[in-house]
């Protein structure tokens, strides 16, 4: 198909890392070389440093890495971060640059969370991995120095779809308490069946046969659009959305992913969850790599603008 991409963004696309979900080894041996080196350069100081949490019962330890402003007076808030990677790719090291640039920008304390990856651990595994990162966070927001009244969760793509079901997770098993999550083009649905899903075939980054693909690595093969997927695992698939934190949600026009992201914002305003939508138009699925363009610029700044926001002192 032909795409109406914007018109900074377009020079880019060529250079852009082509995914196929088909050969995972393959993929993950190359994927540093293909996201590159990180570029961020705080302007504040950052600590930064890797430990291991307690994963779930009878599970291996969660690493973690953990960004910290140096200079701070009092509690921050902390934002527990969740990768990109189809789940299935993606690390801490990958997702650097979005994670030093929260805490730096933001002034919050960051955890970033390297969970299982499916094939080799499918669901629950990951999300499980995710939920007791941010347990053990909230167990120890004190040594932290983070303010237990100002914890999220957010991530991009497979993260954010991951965020929703932590929030959905901490609703359901009584906390921890979370003021905010933030879902950046979250993969949210197992069916495939969105207008969006269906036309996106041969669209940069991200497409329809690796979400196919993503969704199976997920969940086993031939479990993908069946009755039994828990909205755990796909949280478009959970019947009630009330009594979540406040959220921001985004979504790019030329991204398979992107009606399943509006569907959910817009159960989320119904269910009386105050809820921020910015959908950009002439983007696609991992256009935010290309810094050089002003609606990426954007999208960025505005991420950063609604973190403060939602995390600022009460």
């Amino acid at each position: 198909m032909t795409y109406a991409f914007d018109p900074e963004l377009v020079p880019w696309i060529s250079m852009m890392p082509r995914i196929t979900l088909t050969d995972v080894d393959r993929i993950r041996r190359d994927e540093a070389e293909m996201f590159g080196e990180p570029r961020y350069e705080p302007p504040v100081p950052l600590e930064i440093r890797d430990i291991s949490v307690p994963g779930p019962r009878d599970a291996p330890d969660v690493p973690v890495r953990i960004y910290s402003p140096v200079a701070r007076d009092g509690d921050l808030p902390g934002m527990l971060f969740i990768h990109a990677g189809g789940f299935v790719l993606g690390s801490v090291d990958i997702s650097h640059d979005d994670a030093a640039c929260i805490a730096a920008e933001v002034g919050a304390i960051v955890l970033s969370v390297e969970y299982r990856l499916a094939p080799e651990s499918p669901f629950p595994a990951g999300l499980e991995d995710c939920y007791a990162a941010l347990t053990w966070t909230a167990a120890h927001a004190a040594e932290l120095g983070i303010d237990p009244g100002r914890l999220a969760v957010g991530g991009e793509s497979a993260g954010g779809g991951l965020s929703a079901a932590v929030a959905l997770m901490a609703r359901d098993r009584g906390g921890p308490a979370l003021c905010f999550h933030l879902l950046g083009i979250p993969e949210l649905d197992d069916r495939l069946d969105t207008p969006s899903m269906r036309a996106y075939t041969d669209t940069p980054i991200w497409n329809r046969p690796n979400a196919e693909l993503s969704w199976d690595y997920y969940l086993g093969e031939g479990v993908r659009g069946t009755g039994g997927v828990s909205p755990y695992a796909a949280p478009a698939r959970a019947a009630d959305l009330s009594g979540l934190p406040p959220a921001y949600v985004t979504t790019c026009e030329f991204d398979p992913l992107r009606d399943e992201g509006l569907i959910y914002a817009q159960r989320l305003i119904q269910a009386g969850v105050p809820t921020e939508v910015h959908h950009y138009p002439g983007t696609f699925h991992g256009s935010t790599m290309i810094r050089e363009a002003a609606v990426t610029r954007r999208m960025h700044a505005d991420r950063l603008d609604a973190l403060r926001r939602a995390l600022a002192p009460s």
